[in-house]
């Protein structure tokens, strides 16, 4: 997602004129997973998604589909899991990193642990990069950071929905180790992302009750000067009116 704004110091790059931020919002893996697959039941595809790197779209054997058909619909939550090729797997991830440094969609150009790691720190340092990012499970906390980042206010509060078409999937144990497993690159990043949301939460927060203190030293600053002037002119009329009755007695 870009964000564009206008009169800012900061850019991801300039174009016309106008300044330029990319921006995400992260969700918990395991819930992002199910609601993908969900999406996929239903019958949507990414078809018209281009996924070119480095120039150029991957061949058909470098990414194989999961169906035969127009669509997945209807389809399992054990078939979803099942195909090694689903995107759906660790897409966060794939979505965040620079496909380039792993030679984008061919497998064999280095070991896959050696892959993981590039990808994962790949997304990881994006993340940090980015003016702002949020995360779905704290959307008071997401608003706030936007407002502040970007000098916006939003007519209205973000709203917590805590029911989703994820959370209405009952899944056992051994179904959410497996999803879990599927995206441990995700979990790994997610769990990199939240402790960086709260600590950019906290230092916006530390700023602006600073800032608030300032003004009040400044409000209070201000207050004992005019008491001061008060005073002084108190002052002043009461020696004028002192010597103004000497001169008469």
């Amino acid at each position: 997602c870009v964000l564009e704004t206008h009169g800012t110091k900061r850019s991801a790059f300039l174009f016309l004129g106008r300044n330029f931020y990319y921006i995400t919002i992260l969700r918990d893996p395991v819930s992002r997973y199910l609601s993908e697959w969900r999406h996929v039941q239903r019958g949507a595809t990414w078809k018209a998604s281009l996924h070119v790197c480095d120039g150029r779209s991957p061949t058909t054997e470098e990414l194989p589909s999961c169906y035969t058909g127009d669509d997945w619909s209807g389809c399992s939550l054990q078939e979803f899991m099942d195909c090694p090729y689903n995107l759906a797997n660790n897409r966060q991830v794939r979505m965040l990193s620079d496909l380039s440094l792993v030679g984008c969609y061919n497998l064999s150009v280095m070991p896959e642990e050696q892959r993981n790691k590039v990808l994962l720190d790949s997304a990881k340092e994006n993340l940090k990069r980015m003016a702002f990012f949020g995360l779905t499970e704290f959307q008071r906390k997401t608003q706030y950071l936007f407002e502040k980042t970007f000098n916006m206010n939003f007519i209205s509060p973000f709203t917590q929905y805590n029911s989703t078409r994820a959370s209405s999937v009952e899944i056992d144990k051994q179904t959410q180790q497996r999803i879990e497993a599927l995206n441990f690159l995700d979990m790994e990043l997610y769990d990199y992302a939240k402790d960086l949301f709260l600590q950019r939460y906290q230092y916006m927060r530390q700023k602006e009750h600073q800032e608030a203190r300032r003004k009040r030293q400044e409000q209070r600053k201000i207050l004992r000067e005019k008491q001061a002037r008060l005073r002084e002119q108190g002052e002043n009329s009461s020696s004028t009116d002192y010597l103004g009755n000497v001169e008469r007695w």
